[in-house]
């Protein structure tokens, strides 16, 4: 323990910052091999059996392709990359009789067509060769967002979850949306507007989002389930972890990508009213979103996403408060769970609340306060998140979500994610360059 201390007392050597970061590109090409080779072209790779599978929420082909082809990009494997879109570009079809949800199909899928489109129509990154790439993946995203707008068509303008990719939304949908499924869409939909001059994408998405923050209460704080018909909240509870998370998080982005001031005033308001009434100490509860009262004590892995929003924001200090006491909860367990008694400090049993899903919130808001700061302690907490994966999470062909933080059983699941976010954030904390 002492020499653990000592170590993050000081700055990292380049040379064992390069190690970590190569270590991190091993990681990354040892899982993309591993679903290349016997999870393509499902959605997903099975990492204990080493087989593919379907992705529940989102059953397309090529999902963890799409969704790591920016990976590929960022890490500097250009013919890798090539090779990837024209996978995509020849073999991404959506013209299927298949439910989806739409907030995963957006982020996962739409938005890696978008990303690794415009990676590769960057002359500068010159990533492509002369006359090799003409706009397959934005055509496949203009056809992708075609099948999901059916579910704005609702009274209010915040859209159903699910969609049929043939015949729209299905008839036994529910008109109970979450706050994150309904208003995390803006990002992607408005880009594609961008991109093709469509507006019909961003006006539905951001309508949506304006419904939600128009909805909220006196104390500035919105729910996380709405009845997308008659607009009522059904869940008057307020966190900044599940159902809620994205919905914050694109309120700051879509400010920082188009400027417009009317994101930066929902944003503001919005932080606002969550530190003054869901901030408990260093930690965030969920409270009643009309009183403002405390009703679960609980920290989440995703609200780990938070003090990386804190570290765009600029609030360093409150971002570094929280990230630490986060961190934590992966220093004594070695994982960080589902959910977390930080009350107590203890796990909570039952529910799949013990599983590490090979989440990328804790990594990237490392990544993103470091870049801030530069403060050396986050490479130490970096090498951490390495060693716990590699010694507890790899698998012959990839790496497994952790089924119990506690006894260490694997679950044979490797989310798209796992390619896409949490070993390109790992990447990038180390990755100087």
């Amino acid at each position: 323990a002492a020499s653990a201390r000592n170590d993050r007392s000081h700055s990292m050597p380049k040379h064992e910052r390069i190690q970590y970061r190569e270590a991190v590109r091993e990681m990354f090409q040892h899982a993309y091999d591993g679903y290349l080779e016997h999870g393509y072209p499902e959605s997903e790779l099975r990492p204990t059996s080493c087989v593919g599978g379907p992705f529940e929420l989102c059953k397309l082909s090529l999902v963890t392709l799409i969704d790591a082809m920016d990976t590929l990009a960022i890490m500097g494997n250009r013919s890798e990359f090539q090779r990837a879109v024209k996978l995509v570009s020849a073999h991404a079809d959506f013209a299927v009789d298949r439910n989806v949800s739409v907030f995963e199909t957006n982020i996962r899928v739409l938005g890696g067509l978008l990303s690794s489109h415009m990676l590769a129509t960057d002359r500068e990154l010159a990533l492509m060769d002369d006359d090799e790439y003409g706009g397959e993946l934005l055509s496949l995203a203009a056809d992708l967002a075609d099948r999901l707008m059916p579910a704005f068509n609702t009274s209010t303008g915040i859209p159903y979850g699910t969609v049929n990719l043939q015949s729209g939304v299905p008839k036994d949908e529910t008109v109970i949306s979450s706050l994150a499924g309904a208003g995390s869409l803006s990002l992607e939909f408005s880009v594609l507007s961008a991109l093709t001059g469509r507006p019909e994408y961003s006006e539905a998405s951001q309508r949506a989002v304006r419904a939600l923050y128009q909805r909220r209460s006196v104390l500035g704080l919105v729910g996380k389930h709405i009845n997308i018909r008659t607009g009522k909240w059904v869940e008057s509870i307020l966190g900044i972890g599940s159902n809620a998370d994205s919905y914050f998080e694109y309120l700051l982005k879509m400010y920082l990508l188009f400027g417009d001031e009317a994101w930066w005033d929902m944003f503001s308001h919005s932080y606002a009213g969550i530190e003054r009434y869901l901030k408990h100490g260093d930690w965030y509860a969920d409270v009643d979103m009309y009183s403002g009262k405390a009703r679960r004590q609980r920290f989440e892995n995703l609200q780990a996403f938070w003090p990386g929003l804190q570290a765009l924001l600029g609030e360093l200090d409150a971002a570094a408060r929280s990230l630490n006491a986060f961190y934590l909860v992966w220093r004594d367990w070695g994982f960080v769970p589902e959910e977390y008694d930080y009350v107590q400090w203890g796990n909570v049993p039952g529910g799949g609340h013990q599983r590490y899903p090979l989440r990328p919130e804790l990594i990237e808001s490392t990544y993103l306060l470091h870049r801030a700061t530069a403060e050396p302690s986050w490479l130490w907490a970096g090498r951490d998140f390495i060693d716990s994966l590699q010694r507890w999470a790899r698998t012959s062909c990839g790496y497994a979500t952790v089924r119990d933080i506690v006894t260490l059983e694997l679950e044979d699941e490797m989310p798209s994610f796992f390619l896409s976010e949490t070993t390109k954030y790992l990447f990038l904390l180390f990755d100087e360059d």
